[in-house]
Protein backbone atom coordinates (compact mmCIF):
# COMPACT_ATOMS: atom_id res chain seq x y z
CA UNK A 1 0.00 0.00 0.00
CA UNK A 2 1.20 3.70 -1.04
CA UNK A 3 2.53 5.79 1.77
CA UNK A 4 -0.32 7.74 0.89
CA UNK A 5 -3.54 6.63 1.36
CA UNK A 6 -5.58 8.88 -0.71
CA UNK A 7 -3.18 9.57 -3.47
CA UNK A 8 -5.74 8.17 -5.91
CA UNK A 9 -7.94 11.54 -5.06
CA UNK A 10 -4.37 13.92 -4.96
CA UNK A 11 -2.86 12.56 -8.28
CA UNK A 12 -4.81 15.32 -10.86
CA UNK A 13 -1.44 15.48 -12.80
CA UNK A 14 1.83 13.86 -14.09
CA UNK A 15 3.52 16.98 -11.30
CA UNK A 16 1.22 15.76 -8.57
CA UNK A 17 2.41 12.49 -8.55
CA UNK A 18 5.66 13.31 -8.84
CA UNK A 19 5.23 15.25 -5.37
CA UNK A 20 3.37 12.17 -4.51
CA UNK A 21 6.50 10.28 -5.66
CA UNK A 22 8.73 12.38 -3.59
CA UNK A 23 6.94 12.39 -0.43
CA UNK A 24 6.68 8.43 -0.22
CA UNK A 25 9.99 8.05 -1.19
CA UNK A 26 11.26 10.49 1.80
CA UNK A 27 9.28 8.38 3.99
CA UNK A 28 9.65 4.84 3.08
CA UNK A 29 13.43 5.09 3.17
CA UNK A 30 12.98 6.68 7.29
CA UNK A 31 11.06 4.17 8.62
CA UNK A 32 12.79 2.08 10.91
CA UNK A 33 13.19 -1.45 9.46
CA UNK A 34 15.30 -0.32 6.22
CA UNK A 35 17.43 2.54 8.78
CA UNK A 36 18.47 -0.49 11.01
CA UNK A 37 19.04 -2.90 7.86
CA UNK A 38 21.32 -0.38 6.52
CA UNK A 39 23.12 0.82 9.36
CA UNK A 40 23.45 -2.41 11.53
CA UNK A 41 25.36 -5.02 9.97
CA UNK A 42 25.97 -8.63 12.38
CA UNK A 43 28.94 -10.66 12.21
CA UNK A 44 28.85 -13.23 14.62
CA UNK A 45 28.89 -12.16 17.79
CA UNK A 46 30.40 -8.45 16.42
CA UNK A 47 27.62 -6.08 15.54
CA UNK A 48 28.64 -3.17 13.51
CA UNK A 49 27.12 0.23 13.74
CA UNK A 50 29.24 3.15 11.56
CA UNK A 51 32.43 2.86 12.36
CA UNK A 52 31.80 1.01 16.03
CA UNK A 53 32.12 -2.36 16.97
CA UNK A 54 30.32 -4.09 19.85
CA UNK A 55 31.03 -6.83 21.29
CA UNK A 56 27.92 -9.09 22.33
CA UNK A 57 30.04 -11.82 24.06
CA UNK A 58 31.30 -9.21 26.31
CA UNK A 59 27.48 -8.54 27.94
CA UNK A 60 25.77 -10.55 30.12
CA UNK A 61 22.20 -8.87 29.17
CA UNK A 62 21.26 -6.84 26.35
CA UNK A 63 18.26 -4.46 26.53
CA UNK A 64 16.29 -1.81 24.38
CA UNK A 65 15.06 0.81 26.19
CA UNK A 66 13.36 4.16 25.22
CA UNK A 67 10.63 6.02 23.44
CA UNK A 68 9.01 8.01 20.77
CA UNK A 69 7.42 7.90 17.81
CA UNK A 70 9.37 5.27 15.97
CA UNK A 71 10.89 3.24 19.38
CA UNK A 72 8.10 0.46 18.68
CA UNK A 73 9.31 0.15 15.13
CA UNK A 74 12.98 0.05 16.24
CA UNK A 75 12.31 -2.25 18.79
CA UNK A 76 11.09 -4.43 16.94
CA UNK A 77 13.54 -4.40 14.21
CA UNK A 78 16.66 -4.82 16.35
CA UNK A 79 14.63 -8.09 17.77
CA UNK A 80 14.73 -9.25 14.07
CA UNK A 81 17.94 -8.31 13.63
CA UNK A 82 19.77 -9.77 17.14
CA UNK A 83 16.73 -12.35 18.13
CA UNK A 84 17.57 -14.29 20.58
CA UNK A 85 20.41 -12.04 21.93
CA UNK A 86 18.03 -9.16 23.11
CA UNK A 87 17.07 -10.32 26.63
CA UNK A 88 14.09 -7.45 26.61
CA UNK A 89 13.27 -3.73 27.74
CA UNK A 90 10.59 -1.52 27.47
CA UNK A 91 10.01 1.01 25.04
CA UNK A 92 7.32 3.70 24.46
CA UNK A 93 5.00 5.02 21.80
CA UNK A 94 2.22 6.40 19.98
CA UNK A 95 2.50 3.42 16.99
CA UNK A 96 2.60 0.26 18.79
CA UNK A 97 3.41 -2.93 17.67
CA UNK A 98 4.09 -6.73 18.10
CA UNK A 99 7.38 -7.73 19.72
CA UNK A 100 8.74 -10.64 21.18
CA UNK A 101 10.94 -9.79 24.18
CA UNK A 102 10.34 -5.85 24.18
CA UNK A 103 7.75 -4.26 26.27
CA UNK A 104 5.92 -1.83 23.99
CA UNK A 105 3.91 0.87 25.99
CA UNK A 106 1.26 3.12 23.81
CA UNK A 107 1.53 6.33 25.59
CA UNK A 108 0.10 9.69 23.92
CA UNK A 109 1.72 12.57 21.68
CA UNK A 110 1.99 15.54 22.28
CA UNK A 111 0.51 16.13 25.11
CA UNK A 112 1.47 13.24 27.67
CA UNK A 113 -0.82 10.56 29.41
CA UNK A 114 -1.06 8.24 32.25
CA UNK A 115 0.13 5.29 30.26
CA UNK A 116 2.99 7.26 28.74
CA UNK A 117 4.01 8.12 32.58
CA UNK A 118 4.19 4.83 33.63
CA UNK A 119 6.27 3.28 30.59
CA UNK A 120 8.74 6.03 31.63
CA UNK A 121 9.25 4.95 35.26
CA UNK A 122 9.51 1.72 33.81
CA UNK A 123 11.90 2.40 31.43
CA UNK A 124 13.70 4.49 34.26
CA UNK A 125 13.43 1.82 36.57
CA UNK A 126 15.21 -0.89 34.22
CA UNK A 127 17.82 1.28 33.62
CA UNK A 128 18.64 1.62 37.23
CA UNK A 129 19.07 -2.20 37.20
CA UNK A 130 21.77 -2.31 34.48
CA UNK A 131 25.25 -2.80 35.73
CA UNK A 132 28.72 -3.15 34.04
CA UNK A 133 27.90 -6.12 31.89
CA UNK A 134 24.34 -4.93 30.49
CA UNK A 135 24.51 -3.58 26.72
CA UNK A 136 21.50 -0.74 26.71
CA UNK A 137 20.28 0.09 23.03
CA UNK A 138 18.42 3.52 24.05
CA UNK A 139 16.10 4.20 21.42
CA UNK A 140 15.78 7.95 21.17
CA UNK A 141 13.47 9.22 18.19
CA UNK A 142 10.90 12.06 17.52
CA UNK A 143 8.15 12.16 19.96
CA UNK A 144 10.04 11.03 22.93
CA UNK A 145 9.92 14.12 24.97
CA UNK A 146 5.70 13.82 25.39
CA UNK A 147 5.81 9.92 25.23
CA UNK A 148 8.52 9.84 28.03
CA UNK A 149 7.14 11.99 30.42
CA UNK A 150 8.38 11.17 34.58
CA UNK A 151 7.19 13.63 36.12
CA UNK A 152 10.02 14.65 38.56
CA UNK A 153 10.06 15.24 42.68
CA UNK A 154 6.69 16.57 43.75
CA UNK A 155 5.37 17.28 40.01
CA UNK A 156 2.11 15.90 38.57
CA UNK A 157 1.26 14.50 35.02
CA UNK A 158 -1.33 17.45 34.98
CA UNK A 159 1.11 19.93 35.54
CA UNK A 160 3.25 18.87 32.64
CA UNK A 161 0.39 18.51 30.17
CA UNK A 162 -1.01 22.04 31.38
CA UNK A 163 2.71 23.43 30.73
CA UNK A 164 3.00 21.85 27.15
CA UNK A 165 -0.14 23.11 26.02
CA UNK A 166 0.96 26.55 26.93
CA UNK A 167 4.67 26.10 25.34
CA UNK A 168 2.95 24.47 22.42
CA UNK A 169 -0.19 27.32 22.21
CA UNK A 170 2.72 30.37 22.19
CA UNK A 171 4.68 28.92 19.47
CA UNK A 172 7.62 28.33 21.07
CA UNK A 173 10.90 26.39 19.07
CA UNK A 174 11.53 22.97 20.24
CA UNK A 175 14.81 23.88 22.08
CA UNK A 176 12.59 26.24 24.03
CA UNK A 177 10.01 23.52 24.95
CA UNK A 178 12.46 20.63 25.55
CA UNK A 179 14.59 23.38 27.82
CA UNK A 180 11.36 23.36 30.13
CA UNK A 181 10.54 19.53 30.16
CA UNK A 182 14.36 18.44 30.60
CA UNK A 183 14.08 20.30 34.25
CA UNK A 184 10.60 18.81 34.55
CA UNK A 185 11.97 15.32 33.75
CA UNK A 186 13.16 12.44 35.39
CA UNK A 187 14.04 10.91 32.72
CA UNK A 188 15.49 13.92 30.25
CA UNK A 189 18.37 16.12 29.82
CA UNK A 190 21.24 13.13 30.21
CA UNK A 191 19.25 11.39 33.42
CA UNK A 192 18.57 8.22 31.73
CA UNK A 193 22.03 7.83 31.20
CA UNK A 194 23.20 8.69 34.56
CA UNK A 195 20.42 5.95 35.77
CA UNK A 196 21.69 3.08 33.35
CA UNK A 197 25.70 3.76 34.73
CA UNK A 198 27.88 1.99 34.43
CA UNK A 199 26.11 0.41 31.88
CA UNK A 200 27.14 0.43 27.78
CA UNK A 201 24.53 2.90 26.45
CA UNK A 202 24.54 2.90 22.99
CA UNK A 203 21.93 5.60 21.80
CA UNK A 204 20.10 5.18 18.34
CA UNK A 205 18.65 8.09 17.76
CA UNK A 206 16.07 9.24 14.41
CA UNK A 207 16.36 13.04 14.32
CA UNK A 208 13.50 15.21 14.11
CA UNK A 209 15.38 18.51 15.11
CA UNK A 210 16.77 20.94 13.22
CA UNK A 211 20.22 20.01 13.06
CA UNK A 212 20.26 16.53 14.68
CA UNK A 213 20.95 18.11 18.22
CA UNK A 214 21.35 14.91 20.57
CA UNK A 215 20.38 17.17 23.18
CA UNK A 216 17.27 18.66 21.77
CA UNK A 217 16.01 14.81 20.30
CA UNK A 218 13.17 13.19 22.43
CA UNK A 219 14.74 16.25 24.93
CA UNK A 220 17.85 14.21 24.73
CA UNK A 221 17.99 11.81 27.54
CA UNK A 222 20.75 10.05 26.85
CA UNK A 223 23.10 13.30 25.91
CA UNK A 224 24.90 16.12 28.19
CA UNK A 225 22.40 19.14 28.80
CA UNK A 226 23.51 22.43 28.16
CA UNK A 227 20.34 24.06 29.56
CA UNK A 228 20.07 25.03 33.44
CA UNK A 229 16.71 25.78 35.46
CA UNK A 230 17.23 29.26 34.78
CA UNK A 231 17.25 28.67 31.30
CA UNK A 232 13.90 27.19 31.75
CA UNK A 233 12.30 29.87 33.80
CA UNK A 234 13.31 32.08 31.35
CA UNK A 235 11.40 30.57 28.48
CA UNK A 236 8.14 30.62 30.77
CA UNK A 237 9.09 34.50 30.71
CA UNK A 238 9.92 35.06 27.69
CA UNK A 239 6.31 33.97 26.27
CA UNK A 240 4.72 35.24 29.48
CA UNK A 241 3.46 31.94 30.36
CA UNK A 242 0.86 31.16 32.95
CA UNK A 243 1.77 27.58 34.01
CA UNK A 244 0.82 25.41 37.68
CA UNK A 245 2.62 26.89 40.43
CA UNK A 246 4.09 23.73 41.14
CA UNK A 247 5.99 24.18 37.98
CA UNK A 248 7.23 27.80 38.32
CA UNK A 249 8.03 26.74 41.89
CA UNK A 250 10.30 23.37 41.07
CA UNK A 251 12.23 25.84 38.37
CA UNK A 252 12.90 28.47 40.72
CA UNK A 253 14.10 26.10 43.52
CA UNK A 254 16.46 24.21 40.88
CA UNK A 255 17.50 27.45 39.95
CA UNK A 256 18.77 28.70 43.73
CA UNK A 257 20.23 25.56 43.99
CA UNK A 258 18.29 23.16 45.81
CA UNK A 259 17.69 21.04 43.40
CA UNK A 260 20.33 18.85 40.99
CA UNK A 261 21.05 19.96 37.72
CA UNK A 262 20.47 18.14 34.72
CA UNK A 263 24.07 16.28 33.56
CA UNK A 264 25.97 19.07 31.43
CA UNK A 265 29.22 18.44 29.54
CA UNK A 266 31.09 18.16 32.32
CA UNK A 267 29.58 14.74 33.57
CA UNK A 268 30.93 11.24 32.81
CA UNK A 269 29.39 9.95 29.40
CA UNK A 270 32.07 8.26 28.99
CA UNK A 271 29.74 4.88 29.28
CA UNK A 272 27.21 6.19 26.43
CA UNK A 273 27.96 6.28 22.33
CA UNK A 274 25.73 7.80 19.80
CA UNK A 275 24.48 6.95 16.21
CA UNK A 276 22.18 9.34 14.40
CA UNK A 277 20.75 6.71 12.33
CA UNK A 278 18.29 8.49 10.44
CA UNK A 279 17.42 12.51 10.20
CA UNK A 280 15.71 15.19 7.63
CA UNK A 281 18.78 14.53 5.06
CA UNK A 282 17.56 10.53 5.02
CA UNK A 283 14.28 11.83 3.46
CA UNK A 284 15.16 14.94 1.29
CA UNK A 285 18.25 12.37 -0.12
CA UNK A 286 15.63 9.80 -1.50
CA UNK A 287 12.76 12.28 -3.05
CA UNK A 288 15.87 14.30 -4.48
CA UNK A 289 16.81 10.71 -6.04
CA UNK A 290 13.10 10.53 -7.06
CA UNK A 291 12.79 13.81 -9.03
CA UNK A 292 16.17 13.48 -10.59
CA UNK A 293 14.84 10.43 -12.39
CA UNK A 294 11.67 11.72 -13.34
CA UNK A 295 14.00 14.43 -15.72
CA UNK A 296 13.99 17.29 -12.80
CA UNK A 297 16.49 19.60 -11.95
CA UNK A 298 16.64 19.75 -8.01
CA UNK A 299 17.26 21.81 -5.11
CA UNK A 300 17.47 21.26 -1.89
CA UNK A 301 16.85 24.65 0.04
CA UNK A 302 17.65 23.70 3.13
CA UNK A 303 17.25 20.67 5.64
CA UNK A 304 16.53 23.69 8.83
CA UNK A 305 13.96 25.62 7.93
CA UNK A 306 12.18 27.11 10.75
CA UNK A 307 10.08 29.18 11.72
CA UNK A 308 6.50 30.60 11.58
CA UNK A 309 4.67 28.03 9.34
CA UNK A 310 2.81 30.31 6.85
CA UNK A 311 5.71 33.11 6.45
CA UNK A 312 7.84 29.63 5.26
CA UNK A 313 4.93 28.62 2.94
CA UNK A 314 5.05 32.30 1.53
CA UNK A 315 9.03 32.27 1.15
CA UNK A 316 8.95 28.48 -1.09
CA UNK A 317 6.06 30.33 -2.94
CA UNK A 318 8.38 33.13 -4.00
CA UNK A 319 10.49 30.65 -4.47
CA UNK A 320 8.19 29.14 -7.43
CA UNK A 321 7.84 32.12 -8.62
CA UNK A 322 11.56 33.06 -9.13
CA UNK A 323 12.28 30.01 -11.27
CA UNK A 324 9.02 30.52 -13.37
CA UNK A 325 10.31 33.55 -13.98
CA UNK A 326 13.77 34.13 -13.90
CA UNK A 327 15.40 30.29 -13.84
CA UNK A 328 16.98 31.18 -10.19
CA UNK A 329 18.12 29.49 -8.49
CA UNK A 330 17.48 26.61 -10.89
CA UNK A 331 15.84 26.51 -14.08
CA UNK A 332 12.43 24.86 -14.39
CA UNK A 333 11.22 21.89 -15.08
CA UNK A 334 12.61 21.54 -11.20
CA UNK A 335 11.90 20.39 -7.98
CA UNK A 336 12.99 21.96 -4.29
CA UNK A 337 12.72 19.96 -1.70
CA UNK A 338 13.29 21.55 1.97
CA UNK A 339 12.92 20.27 5.46
CA UNK A 340 12.94 21.27 9.30
CA UNK A 341 10.49 22.17 11.58
CA UNK A 342 8.21 25.11 11.15
CA UNK A 343 5.26 26.46 14.08
CA UNK A 344 2.25 27.93 14.51
CA UNK A 345 1.50 30.93 16.93
CA UNK A 346 -1.78 29.87 18.20
CA UNK A 347 -4.32 32.82 17.73
CA UNK A 348 -7.59 31.30 17.01
CA UNK A 349 -9.58 27.89 18.09
CA UNK A 350 -9.16 26.10 14.32
CA UNK A 351 -8.01 22.82 13.24
CA UNK A 352 -4.85 21.90 11.51
CA UNK A 353 -1.35 22.09 11.47
CA UNK A 354 2.14 23.55 10.40
CA UNK A 355 2.42 21.55 7.57
CA UNK A 356 -1.21 22.76 6.39
CA UNK A 357 -0.47 26.16 7.17
CA UNK A 358 2.70 26.13 5.47
CA UNK A 359 0.31 24.96 2.68
CA UNK A 360 -2.68 27.09 2.74
CA UNK A 361 -0.64 30.09 2.96
CA UNK A 362 1.05 29.06 -0.07
CA UNK A 363 -1.15 28.26 -1.73
CA UNK A 364 -2.51 31.69 -1.78
CA UNK A 365 0.57 32.58 -4.57
CA UNK A 366 1.50 29.82 -6.05
CA UNK A 367 2.31 30.32 -10.05
CA UNK A 368 0.22 28.43 -12.40
CA UNK A 369 1.72 25.10 -13.11
CA UNK A 370 3.47 24.67 -9.24
CA UNK A 371 2.66 22.11 -7.23
CA UNK A 372 3.60 22.17 -3.11
CA UNK A 373 3.23 19.09 -0.87
CA UNK A 374 4.03 19.31 2.47
CA UNK A 375 3.89 16.49 5.93
CA UNK A 376 5.14 15.61 8.71
CA UNK A 377 7.04 12.01 8.02
CA UNK A 378 5.41 10.81 11.34
CA UNK A 379 2.25 10.96 9.16
CA UNK A 380 0.14 13.46 12.40
CA UNK A 381 0.20 17.11 11.32
CA UNK A 382 0.08 18.94 14.39
CA UNK A 383 -3.16 17.74 16.41
CA UNK A 384 -4.96 16.24 12.96
CA UNK A 385 -5.19 13.11 11.36
CA UNK A 386 -3.28 14.33 8.39
CA UNK A 387 0.06 14.57 7.28
CA UNK A 388 -0.06 17.30 6.07
CA UNK A 389 -1.20 18.93 2.36
CA UNK A 390 -0.82 18.97 -1.24
CA UNK A 391 -1.59 22.20 -3.03
CA UNK A 392 -1.52 23.65 -6.27
CA UNK A 393 -1.98 26.73 -8.29
CA UNK A 394 -5.94 26.35 -8.78
CA UNK A 395 -6.44 25.10 -5.23
CA UNK A 396 -7.51 28.84 -4.72
CA UNK A 397 -9.61 29.92 -6.98
CA UNK A 398 -11.90 33.29 -7.12
CA UNK A 399 -11.11 36.59 -4.94
CA UNK A 400 -13.95 35.20 -2.71
CA UNK A 401 -11.90 31.76 -2.21
CA UNK A 402 -8.97 33.81 -1.46
CA UNK A 403 -10.55 35.66 1.47
CA UNK A 404 -12.00 32.30 2.89
CA UNK A 405 -8.29 31.22 2.71
CA UNK A 406 -7.29 34.32 4.69
CA UNK A 407 -10.02 33.50 7.16
CA UNK A 408 -9.34 30.23 7.84
CA UNK A 409 -5.35 30.97 8.23
CA UNK A 410 -6.06 33.85 10.92
CA UNK A 411 -8.70 31.23 12.93
CA UNK A 412 -5.27 28.78 12.98
CA UNK A 413 -8.38 26.58 10.55
CA UNK A 414 -6.36 25.26 7.82
CA UNK A 415 -7.79 21.75 8.10
CA UNK A 416 -11.27 22.34 7.19
CA UNK A 417 -10.61 24.42 4.33
CA UNK A 418 -8.33 21.84 2.77
CA UNK A 419 -10.59 18.91 3.63
CA UNK A 420 -12.86 21.32 1.40
CA UNK A 421 -10.90 20.96 -1.61
CA UNK A 422 -9.21 17.28 -1.25
CA UNK A 423 -6.16 18.72 -0.23
CA UNK A 424 -5.01 17.10 2.61
CA UNK A 425 -2.50 13.85 2.50
CA UNK A 426 -3.37 11.10 5.10
CA UNK A 427 -0.68 8.54 5.54
CA UNK A 428 -1.61 7.28 8.95
CA UNK A 429 1.09 6.46 11.10
CA UNK A 430 4.37 6.29 9.45
CA UNK A 431 6.56 4.26 11.66
CA UNK A 432 9.04 6.70 11.61
CA UNK A 433 9.90 10.24 12.60
CA UNK A 434 12.43 12.72 10.63
CA UNK A 435 10.66 16.12 10.79
CA UNK A 436 8.98 17.70 7.50
CA UNK A 437 9.56 17.25 4.13
CA UNK A 438 8.53 19.53 1.29
CA UNK A 439 8.55 19.47 -2.53
CA UNK A 440 7.57 21.66 -4.36
CA UNK A 441 7.60 21.57 -8.32
CA UNK A 442 7.97 24.33 -10.95
CA UNK A 443 6.94 23.73 -14.77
Amino acid sequence: MPAVGNRAELARTGAHEVVLDCLEAGIAVARPERVLTDALALSGDQLRIAGDVYDLEAFDQIVVLGGGKAAGQVAAALESLLGDAVDGGCVVTDDPVETERVDVVEGAHPVPDEAGAKGAREVRARAESADDRTLVFAVVTGGGSALLPAPADDLSLRDLCETTDALLEAGADIGEINAVRKHCSAIKGGRLAAAAAPATVVTLAFSDVVGDDLGVIASGPTAPDPTTYADALAVLDRYDLDVPAAVRSSLESGAAGDREETPDSEADFEHVRYHVLADAWTALDAARAVAEEAGYQTVVLSSRVRGEAREQGLAHAAVAEEIAATGNPTEPPAVVLSGGETTVTVRGDGSGGPNQEFALRAALELPAGAVLGAVDTDGRDGGTDAAGALVDGETIGDSADASAARDALADNDAEPFLAGRDALVRTGRTGTNVNDLRALLVQ
